[in-house]
């Protein structure tokens, strides 16, 4: 009796799941409840940013404006993006934007995080936070405001520059300072952003290289090139990568104070993009815009991800 029961445990198997398959084993059940987990997220991904990138890149492909019937065109959309002269002004445009913009608002941040993080300084959280307070206001709400400040009648702005002696005018409907003035509203909202960035980042140098900078010599100058820039290197590719993106993208501010005037001199892509899709009810060569927008960003975002990864290589090296 023992003989046949010590058999039939040995030849005893436990039943398979539904499907043929064994229980699944603690790596699957991980896998299989992170799935779970996510599947409202992904769902929601697919739903509202999955699917209208798929819609958009067929409206690209067709002659559409959102109602009637649409004609394939193929990629005769594309062609027109990078032939027309209105579209090639504003792919300028962008690109004089993020030149002007990029370099002010890595300078002025890193400036500034550079004096905030010395600790002789006081009342450093309430710099700080000063000078962050902007990043968190509305980009239309702080357009908005600059308007009133630099308005050529009543904007306070003209009247201290008056009491000197300077004449600015209308700032706005000037094509060469129209730019720069749009520019300026834009680094003076996002520089508080990256200040905190670099003040991330100043925070994780040791003091033993500063200390050790000081014994080989070093004054202030030699400190900041031979300590601080090398070792701020990942921090500041991507306060840049970051910034170009956000110039990329530049619409709220343009839109608000100069709707893309004068003369188009500030017409960026995303200003075309809203023009020739909700006024010109042109959305396939709006859609076509809007890839190239994001392929651009696509190529942003993949430097900054390679830079990084040669970085920590470097480093673990």
């Amino acid at each position: 009796m023992a003989t046949s029961t010590q058999q039939w445990v040995r030849v005893y198997k436990p039943p398979r799941q539904l499907g043929g398959r064994g229980p699944l084993n603690r790596s699957q059940q991980r896998t299989a409840a992170a799935l779970c987990f996510l599947a409202p997220a992904l769902t929601i991904l697919l739903a509202f940013v999955g699917w209208p990138m798929l819609s958009a890149f067929r409206t690209s492909l067709y002659d559409s404006s959102g109602f009637g019937q649409e004609t394939y065109t193929g990629l005769d959309n594309y062609v027109t993006v990078f032939t027309d002269a209105t579209f090639l002004k504003a792919l300028g445009n962008t690109a004089v934007y993020a030149v002007m913009f990029t370099p002010l608002a890595l300078i002025s941040a890193l400036g500034l995080a550079l004096l905030l993080n010395d600790p002789r300084l006081p009342l450093r959280g309430l710099f700080r936070t000063a000078l962050f307070l902007p990043f968190i206001v509305s980009l239309a709400v702080a357009a908005l405001a600059w308007n009133y400040l630099i308005d050529p009648q009543v904007g306070l702005l003209n009247y201290w520059l008056r009491g000197v002696g300077i004449q600015i005018g209308d700032v706005l409907q000037n094509p060469n300072l129209a730019m720069p003035a749009v520019v300026l509203v834009a680094v003076w909202k996002s520089f508080g952003f990256y200040m905190v960035i670099f003040i991330a980042g100043l925070q994780d140098i040791p003091d033993s290289l500063y200390e050790a900078a000081r014994m080989d010599g070093a004054g202030a100058v030699g400190r900041f090139r031979h300590v601080t820039l090398p070792l701020l290197t990942n921090t500041t590719t991507f306060v840049v990568i970051f910034a170009l993106i956000a110039a990329l993208q530049a619409f709220d501010q343009i839109y608000v104070m100069t709707q893309g005037g004068p003369y188009h001199a500030t017409d960026t892509v995303v200003t075309q993009i809203y023009e020739t899709g909700f006024q010109k009810l042109d959305l396939g060569v709006a859609s076509a815009l809007s890839y190239v927008l994001l392929i651009a960003t696509l190529i942003l975002s993949l430097a900054q991800f390679l830079l990084a990864s040669r970085k920590e290589k470097d480093v673990s090296a």
